[in-house]
């Protein structure tokens, strides 16, 4: 009797080694597996689906039925279609995002649509991401729902999820299969986001360099961020820290964060103890800046010097006949203009130079 029970109980365990065994084989699958990513920013999207082919069959509204559905299978009794084959569809964000409008937390979604008729369907990101398709679909764990258009697409044999578009701050995702395609807008506040991460890892290696101070300075500055926070980075990475050192560069960031602040008369002081520390293209750079901001006094003060310092160099006399030719000084202009074409300038500077000297009639 006790030898019976010793063996039924190592039958078990080895029959159990062996379902386990044969549960983990890793064999090819009938709708292969793939995923796509796009970045945004410095934020990922990524799907993961499984890809089914047509294989000359009916899809919509036959082989994926149009609205919510009993598969027969599972314990949903009204299911979305799961947007491929075998296990869920995923969509992941590395950060918080919108979807067609709709705020999404970062993390990993099951990805789901009820297709409709008419060119409509319902994108649907539920929180159940490690569910096998959608047979056990439960509207509660929805994490959000968006009505979208589809489209009519030239036929596209395996199922396929692309990023047709890609901007600055979006990109539009599409799954396409058969002759419909669903595409849906991700948005992501780059600025936000790109900042956020900086305020998280400035106290650690990132904050131990002087170029991350000014780089994410830089980046509010041109990208709508806070420009007072800006401000103090900019000075952070100027003085009274142990990576600090003055330079051209971030002298130049902080007085264009002081010009937009209105801080003027400030901003062009800076400008002058920049251009002391400027090389040839820096001080060239920042002539410009003043002729833009239409401060002509700083403006030809800049660019006498690089002529002063560079009497040879055909670029700085082409800029200080712009000047000249902006501020209304046709005599000058003219002078430096065909100062600049004497000394064999490179096409670009030669091109700018006749292009001005024609506009004054004087070619």
């Amino acid at each position: 009797m006790k030898n019976s029970t010793i063996t039924k109980t190592l039958l078990s365990l080895m029959l159990c080694i062996g379902f386990s065994a044969f549960a983990q084989l890793n064999t090819p699958r009938g709708s292969q597996q793939a995923t796509v990513s796009q970045r945004v920013g410095i934020s990922d999207i990524s799907i993961t689906y499984s890809r089914p082919s047509v294989k000359e069959r009916d899809i919509w509204g036959k082989l994926v039925p149009y609205g919510l559905n009993n598969l027969g299978f599972g314990t949903s009794k009204a299911a979305p279609w799961r947007a491929g084959a075998n296990e869920n569809t995923t969509i992941t964000f590395t950060h918080d995002a919108k979807v067609e409008g709709k705020d999404i937390k970062a993390g990993t979604y099951g990805l789901h649509f009820i297709v409709k008729e008419n060119d409509a369907a319902t994108l649907i990101l539920s929180k159940d991401a490690n569910a096998w398709g959608s047979y056990f679909y439960d509207e509660k764990n929805d994490a959000l729902r968006a009505d979208i258009k589809t489209k009519t697409v030239a036929h596209k044999e395996l199922l396929t999820f692309d990023f047709d578009t890609v901007a600055t701050n979006y990109a539009i995702a599409s799954l396409t299969w058969g002759k419909k395609a669903f595409p849906f807008k991700v948005e992501v506040d780059v600025t936000t986001v790109v900042l956020d991460e900086f305020r998280d890892k400035s106290n650690g290696q990132t904050g131990f360099q002087r170029q991350n101070w000014e780089n994410m300075a830089n980046f509010s500055l041109n990208n709508g961020g806070d420009l007072n926070e800006a401000l103090g980075w900019i000075d952070k990475a100027i003085s009274g820290q142990f990576f600090s050192q003055k330079t051209f560069n971030n002298l130049s960031i902080k007085g264009q964060i002081l010009n937009k602040l209105g801080k003027t008369s400030e901003y062009a002081a800076l400008m002058d103890e920049a251009a002391s520390m400027a090389n040839m293209n820096q001080l060239n750079t920042i002539g410009y800046q003043m002729l833009n901001a239409k401060d002509y006094e700083r403006a030809l003060k800049y660019f006498k010097m690089n002529v002063d310092n560079n009497p040879k160099n055909a670029n700085v006399h082409d800029s200080l006949g712009e000047a000249y030719k902006t501020m209304g000084d046709k005599r000058n202009a003219i002078k430096h203009l065909k100062k600049s074409l004497s000394l064999n300038p490179p096409a670009n500077v030669k091109a700018n130079s006749e292009k001005l000297l024609k506009e004054l009639d004087a070619i």
